[in-house]
């Protein structure tokens, strides 16, 4: 989702978001800034459980036992950064409704800590998409397979029928392909601007600059899976025939 549906944001935007709790759990924003950025894998794998105990593991991380009201004030203020601060890219919805009018069924796969999860029903983006996969509700982080298999699954078609488009963090151009997926690199304007890992530093395979191409590709996709279909098809006729003539 960050960086394909949204924009590449800094990290100076995400420390921001950060900083917006800091008070609310009794830790200095630096330590509580950075005790977040040091258990960034073990949260959006949701290694520690949910929110709440999340943001308690953190703190004392950080070296602080905070009261279970400064814990659910501190979640409280998180979410309200949060909801505050989604953006989308101006493409984003528009897109997704012609996928839909295409007759395309859709997943999200996101890297996320639990916050997504807990304001997607609220967000505009929700009731576009016919299947979500978490990362944190998972316990897994890409480019586990898992994670793209569970997608295939959701949307009950087989992984290789699927496009996978997004901005290349987490290696899920080739997680994405190792299930059968065919990747598509979304590299905007702001691809390069900001830091995301395991974002490949060169990709040879397909590759947008705007969601809006996106219906396009996959209108290719479906039209190329089709062909493919229709010309196996006409080979085992062939074949059939074949034998059965040799039969006779």
């Amino acid at each position: 989702m960050y960086g394909t549906l949204t924009p590449s944001l800094s990290k100076a935007y995400w420390d921001e978001q950060k900083r917006a709790c800091a008070e609310s759990i009794g830790v200095p924003a630096d330590a509580w800034v950075a005790a977040l950025d040091d258990t960034w894998h073990e949260r959006v794998s949701g290694l520690f459980g949910g929110m709440t105990q999340t943001f308690r593991t953190v703190a004392e991380r950080a070296g602080h036992t905070p009261t279970q009201e400064q814990v659910t004030a501190a979640v409280e203020a998180r979410l309200v950064a949060y909801r505050q601060g989604q953006r989308l890219r101006p493409d984003a919805l528009e897109t997704l409704r012609s996928l839909r009018a295409d007759g395309m069924r859709l997943a999200l796969v996101s890297d996320c800590t639990h916050e997504l999860p807990l304001i997607w029903d609220r967000t505009p983006l929700a009731e576009h998409f016919d299947a979500t996969v978490f990362s944190c509700v998972e316990q897994t982080r890409k480019p586990d397979p898992r994670l793209f298999r569970a997608a295939a699954r959701r949307l009950g078609v087989p992984a290789a029928q699927c496009l996978y488009v997004g901005d290349g963090g987490g290696d899920e151009m080739n997680g994405s392909a190792a299930v059968g997926m065919v990747p598509v690199l979304l590299a905007g304007p702001d691809w390069a601007d900001n830091h995301a890992p395991g974002r490949p530093e060169t990709w040879t395979g397909l590759r947008a600059e705007t969601l809006s191409e996106i219906p396009a590709i996959a209108a290719a996709h479906r039209a190329a899976a089709r062909a493919g279909a229709d010309a196996d098809a006409g080979t085992a006729a062939e074949a059939d025939t074949g034998a059965g003539l040799s039969r006779t």
